[in-house]
């Protein structure tokens, strides 16, 4: 096991490390959601809601995996956030990574256009700002990686430039095209159905680790 990975395991889930700081920024991201559910009652349009959600629960989905990588290697995750934090929910995730997730979803419908079918530089508006803000969020895991707040491990997933592919691909744009599928579904049942089915993958998931096979993540 990696020095980094021990350092994650360092205060895992343990509620005496919270901060007062979570309580304001957990009362934003509810007034975020609370207005978007305000609105969705008067106009019937829930997208905004349906986006963020389903960009949480997708990134629910990979802080799983990446504890499963963790768990059953004995070396490391793909990433690691063994850093200061008011929270360490998983040793990749923590409450302040799970307050901007919670918002980015909203924050990707708020910027796209209500077309389906228009463009920015030849490109389909949903996934030009898929694209864009995925490089933004790369961007950011670069800054934080040279802070040791952010820490990869494996050689084929870090800032070299083609191991930055991964990250882009896997660690950011899954979770725009999933909430840009969930509200081009037809129906409101069908696009509330992609955010559930992906907490329920979660779920399962995390039911299995940690309460069947006892893994630490």
């Amino acid at each position: 096991m990696t020095e980094s990975a021990r350092q994650a395991l360092v205060g895992l889930r343990d509620p005496t490390t919270m901060q007062w700081y979570v309580v304001p920024l957990l009362a934003i991201v509810f007034f975020i959601y609370a207005s978007e559910v305000q609105a969705a009652r008067r106009t019937g349009q829930w997208n905004a809601v349906i986006a963020g959600a389903t960009l949480f629960m997708a990134d629910f989905v990979n802080e799983t995996i990446n504890g499963w990588i963790f768990a059953l290697s004995g070396y490391s995750a793909l990433w690691l956030a063994p850093g200061p934090t008011a929270f360490r929910t998983m040793v990749g995730w923590n409450i302040e990574i799970m307050f901007m997730f919670a918002i980015l979803g909203v924050i990707y419908y708020k910027t796209i256009t209500d077309d389906p079918k228009a463009r920015i530089l030849g490109l389909p508006d949903r996934w030009f700002w898929a694209l864009a803000y995925s490089a933004v969020c790369v961007v950011v895991e670069l800054f934080l990686n040279r802070g040791r707040l952010l820490i990869w491990d494996y050689a084929w997933w870090n800032k070299r430039p083609l191991a930055v592919l991964p990250i882009f691909v896997f660690g950011y744009l899954w979770f725009f095209l999933a909430a840009k599928f969930a509200i081009e579904r037809p129906t409101l049942r069908a696009r509330v159905m992609v955010p559930a089915v992906l907490f329920g993958v979660a779920v399962v998931l995390n039911i299995v680790g940690w309460g069947v096979l006892g893994l630490k993540y």
